[in-house]
């Protein structure tokens, strides 16, 4: 069978050039007949025998799998004992309490800082704002037990002495 051809050039601007496509001739062979094979003396092979058919390309070996970081428990039980120690020393009577667990906070979260440098381990940012507000925790503490802020000891009630001040703020406002 011919297929036509179509010119891409113009002759000229207005109008292209074309060529009549040729009318099918009937003699032309335009179907076959198919025969059917002989029939074979060969037996197909068993189950046991058949080999699979891969088509198209082998298939590629699994790729290995892909560790996702993981948070350090560390560094983020060092936070929570930083912030449950800050919490404690600005209760004012459990200032004592609150150096004691904001000192151990301060070791978890250096001993979650130092499991971090591990490759695929995460929790830095966790380790490094523990180490900050246990810190803290401990200077407001020491102060506190050694009578440096007035406001701040064992012996005053933190949020009383608040609520005291914060109705001689706002009385006549409401």
């Amino acid at each position: 069978m011919r297929m036509p051809t179509f010119s891409r050039t113009a002759t000229s601007d207005t109008e292209t050039a074309r060529v009549p496509v040729r009318p099918r001739r009937d003699e032309d062979a335009t179907t076959q007949t198919i025969t059917k094979p002989p029939a074979s003396t060969v037996t197909p092979p068993t189950e046991a025998e058949r080999k699979p058919v891969v088509v198209g390309r082998p298939a590629a070996p699994a790729p290995a799998p892909v560790r996702r970081p993981r948070a350090s428990g560390l560094a983020t039980f060092g936070l929570i004992a930083g912030v449950a120690g800050l919490a404690l020393v600005l209760s004012g009577p459990l200032a004592g309490w609150g150096l004691g667990v904001a000192g151990l906070g301060l070791l978890l979260s250096l001993l979650g800082l130092s499991a971090t440098r591990k490759q695929h381990v995460a929790g830095k940012a966790d380790a490094l704002i523990g180490i900050v507000v246990a810190l803290g925790a401990i200077v407001l503490g020491v102060l506190a037990l050694n009578g440096q802020l007035s406001w701040l000891g064992t012996d005053t009630q933190p949020p009383s002495d608040l609520r005291e001040w914060l109705d001689a703020q706002f009385a006549n406002r409401f």
